[in-house]
């Protein structure tokens, strides 16, 4: 049965099959296979309709689009930038903290390469740093956010794992709070390591002003209680998460399209359809996977996998390596959502029997997953930079290499050091 699955989806994805196709396949002939009704399938669909957490997707997703479309990044680099001059190297705190907060709102380490290496990638040089150390902190930082609230792997995370039922079960607010520690751990050792890095480089200082100050706060003045609406409302307790994300949409549809004006009334259906577009996608994947977890939960493959695992590893420490081999490998082929879909459901009751928190160990799995950006050959974020710096990939490669080793020292401290993730919750 194994062997015929398995040809099934060498010749589907052979063929250019979606993804939705492959794994639905799994389900109809394992469901078939079984003389269980396929009826199953569709019910799978529709119960995932039922969960609240579920609307925050598109909300938050539409929220991203908007922000990427107005001049919500230079108004970031430019306020970012006046606050920290007064600190050495400013220009790479403000390149890896603007990064981060842009890709936790956006969701798309692409797009935060794209945004804001036009502003960074010409400020660096300008200030005297090397172009090949500017093309890799610009790289390397355009995935830093997705541990951050309102991430929206961090959300799905959460959505695929309250569908397991576990008996050790997590909030959003668990998971937001857990990646806070992990990502300034990421930032102030790519910071510290760069100032090593350039220390013997002329780089130019920026004078701490308070009429730019003053400016850039005025400028920013309508997006800077965005952080406040969204995590402000939800630990408190005034806002559910989907609340949250429907307020945060409202919110940015007023200040960028009725008050900064950069975004016209008619370009929000096309937002509306790019954003829907992306999100339907992920939800679709995210049903049929639910589906085929079913099945394989019908075939016992999580205890087979269990029994395997248990025959083999004897130690927590030893998953964990493992664990983090395979999602490097993972995040370097498979983009974020497809993999948190497919493969949480397996690895997450794996984990558990380890000792290993279901809040720590979806950490682990977004940060490894995070790192998979970056790891050779195929990492998403190097073609990217490569495409938009028109720079070799071989040249990217090598301007980011010591930061994704670096970052790579980062997850296994996450890794081993659960009270990293766990500190807040």
């Amino acid at each position: 049965m194994l062997f015929f699955i398995i040809i099934t989806l060498l010749l589907l994805a052979w063929f250019g099959a979606p993804l939705f196709t492959l794994i639905l396949s799994v389900s109809i002939i394992g469901f078939t296979y079984q003389e269980i009704d396929l009826t199953v399938i569709p019910i799978e669909l529709y119960r995932i309709t039922n969960t609240p957490l579920l609307l925050a997707l598109p909300l938050f997703t539409f929220t991203g689009f908007l922000m990427s479309e107005s001049n919500t990044s230079y108004r970031l680099v430019r306020l970012s930038s006046t606050l920290l001059g007064w600190i050495p190297s400013q220009l790479v705190l403000v390149t890896l903290l603007a990064s981060a907060a842009f890709t936790a709102f956006t969701g798309a380490t692409g797009v935060t390469i794209v945004a804001l290496g036009a502003l960074l990638y010409p400020a660096l040089k300008e200030s005297g740093y090397s172009e090949k150390f500017s093309l890799g902190l610009i790289t390397t930082s355009g995935s830093l956010g997705l541990l951050l609230p309102p991430s929206l792997p961090l959300i799905l995370y959460v959505v695929v794992v309250q569908q397991l039922n576990l008996e050790q079960n997590i909030s959003i607010e668990q998971v937001f709070l857990a990646g806070i520690l992990p990502t300034l751990l990421m930032i102030v050792t790519l910071f510290c390591w760069s100032i090593w890095q350039t220390r013997k480089q002329p780089v130019s200082k920026k004078k701490y002003n308070n009429k730019e100050l003053l400016s850039a706060l005025r400028e920013s003045i309508w997006e800077l209680p965005l952080p406040f609406i969204v995590l402000g409302g939800i630990f408190s307790g005034i806002f559910a998460v989907s609340e949250a994300a429907a307020v945060t949409a409202l919110y940015i549809i007023i200040v960028e399209v009725f008050i900064y004006k950069e975004v016209s009334l008619s370009q929000l259906p096309k937002i509306i359809e790019n954003s829907v577009t992306m999100i339907g996608g992920i939800l679709l994947i995210l049903a049929c996977a639910l589906a085929m977890t079913n099945y394989l939960i019908d075939a016992e493959i999580p205890i087979l996998l269990f029994e395997w695992i248990q025959d083999h590893i004897d130690s927590q420490i030893t998953f964990l390596l493992l664990l983090n081999i395979f999602l490097l490998i993972l995040g370097a082929i498979l983009d974020i959502f497809s993999a948190i879909v497919i493969i949480s459901p397996l690895i997450v009751p794996v984990a558990i029997s380890f000792g290993v928190h279901p809040v720590h160990l979806g950490i682990i799995f977004l940060a490894n997953m995070q790192l998979g950006y970056l790891t050779p050959p195929v990492g998403m974020n190097l073609f990217i930079a490569s495409y938009r710096f028109n720079k070799s990939i071989f040249y990217i490669y090598r301007s980011t290499i010591v930061m994704m080793l670096l970052l790579l020292a980062c997850v296994l401290i996450i890794t081993y050091i659960p009270a990293l993730s766990l500190f807040f919750i």
